[in-house]
């Protein structure tokens, strides 16, 4: 759930302090790029 005012309006990539925000995946609405799947890793 994003709670940030920020996160609401733009987005939390688009936020003046994205970088240094320690909480943009708690209350904002950052997610990690998930690895890429095994399978894709062995058919490299």
């Amino acid at each position: 759930m994003t709670l940030c005012p920020v996160a609401l309006a733009v987005g939390c990539i688009k936020c003046p302090v994205f970088k240094i925000c320690p909480v943009k995946g708690i209350i904002g609405d950052y997610k990690k790029d998930a690895p890429p799947p095994a399978d894709l890793k062995k058919k490299q």
